[in-house]
C-alpha cells in the first residue's frame, strides 16, 4: 500500500501553529481496519481520508469528494480543522480547479471555498440547550475545581458541554488555567458527553488583535487530551455568542499552547461560514 499523505496546519497562517492535521489521498477503496490504523500511527487529533465518489473522479478536475475523520481512537462525526486541511491540500497541491469543493460526510454535506485570504467552510449550525449544574458538577468541578462559572449549555447533536466561565475572567486567564482531563472518562461514562468546551467573553480593542470570544477544547473521550484549534465547537459557539454578543460577524480565538484564529460569519439560510488559513508542512507517501 502507497497512499498520498500530507500534514497541514489548520486556522492558521504560520507553520507550526493552528492545528496539524492528516491527510491522505485515496485513488481506491482502503481496508475498513486501516483508516483507524493509520489514523493511530499519525497520532494527531485528526486524519482525514478523502476518497473518490466514481472511479473517473481525478483530485484535479472533480469537485465531490467523501471524506472520513479518525482520532488515534476512533471515528468522528465532524471536524472542522481536518476539512480544512483536507481542502487546502486539493487547492494547493492538487491545483484543484474548483472555487468549491463538496464533501460528503457522516455530517451530510460540507462545502469549501477558496477566498483571498483562507478557505471559508460550510458548516451546519448546533444549538444548545441550558444544562443543569448539578447534572454535571462533579465533571466540571474535577475539569477545573473552583473555576467561576457563568452558563453551561449542551449539545444533544454533537455530545459537547459548553461551559461559559465567569466575565470577570478574561483571554490570560483561560489560557493559563489548568485543566485536569484524565479523570472525565471515568466521571462521565454514559455516553453523553463526548467533549468539553471552556469558552469566555472577549474585550474589546487594546493592543492585541480584538476576538469577540476565546475558547479551548477536551476531548479525553476520544483520545484528545486538548485540541489546538477546533472547527467543529464552533458550530455551537458560534450561534451562542451570536445570541449573547448580537453580531452575526465575529472573531474568535482558540487559546491552546499552538492557538487558532476563526472567522465566524452566521448566515440566513441557518448554516455558518468558518473561515481560516491553512499551511502544508509535510508531504510523503504513506508506505505499509
Amino acid at each position: 500500500m502507497k497512499l498520498p499523505i500530507f500534514i497541514a496546519d489548520a486556522f492558521t497562517a504560520t507553520a507550526f501553529r493552528g492545528n496539524p492535521a492528516a491527510v491522505c489521498l485515496l485513488e481506491s477503496t482502503l481496508d475498513e481496519d486501516a483508516h483507524q490504523d493509520i489514523a493511530r500511527e499519525m497520532n494527531l487529533s485528526e486524519t482525514a481520508f478523502v476518497r473518490k465518489l466514481q472511479p473517473t473522479d481525478d483530485f484535479t478536475q472533480s469537485s465531490r469528494f467523501g471524506l472520513r475523520w479518525f482520532t488515534p481512537e476512533a471515528e468522528f462525526p465532524l471536524c472542522g480543522h481536518a476539512t480544512l486541511a483536507s481542502a487546502a491540500v486539493l487547492f494547493q497541491k492538487r491545483k484543484n480547479r474548483n472555487s468549491i469543493l463538496t464533501f460528503v460526510t457522516m455530517s451530510g454535506e460540507l462545502k469549501a471555498r477558496r477566498a483571498e485570504d483562507g478557505i471559508v467552510l460550510d458548516f451546519p449550525v448546533y444549538p444548545t440547550f441550558p444544562q443543569d449544574f448539578h447534572e454535571v458538577e462533579d465533571l466540571i468541578k474535577a475539569a477545573i475545581g473552583d473555576t467561576l462559572v457563568q452558563d453551561i449549555r449542551y449539545s444533544p447533536d454533537t455530545k459537547n458541554l459548553l461551559v461559559r466561565l465567569s466575565d470577570s475572567y478574561d483571554r490570560s486567564f483561560l489560557e493559563s488555567l489548568k485543566v485536569n482531563t484524565e479523570p472525565l472518562p471515568a466521571i462521565e461514562k454514559t455516553g453523553k458527553v463526548r467533549g468539553l468546551i471552556l469558552t469566555v467573553k472577549g474585550e474589546p480593542g487594546g493592543q492585541t488583535a480584538p476576538y469577540d470570544f476565546y475558547s479551548r477544547y477536551f476531548a479525553p473521550w476520544v483520545g484528545v487530551a486538548e485540541d489546538p484549534v477546533t472547527g467543529s465547537t464552533h458550530t455551537l459557539l458560534g450561534p451562542y455568542w451570536s445570541e449573547e454578543l448580537g453580531k452575526k460577524e465575529m472573531r474568535a480565538f482558540q487559546c491552546s499552547r499552538r492557538g487558532g484564529e476563526l472567522d465566524i460569519s452566521l448566515r440566513p439560510d441557518g448554516r455558518v461560514d468558518i473561515k481560516g488559513g491553512a499551511v502544508i508542512v509535510l508531504e510523503g507517501t504513506l508506505t505499509a
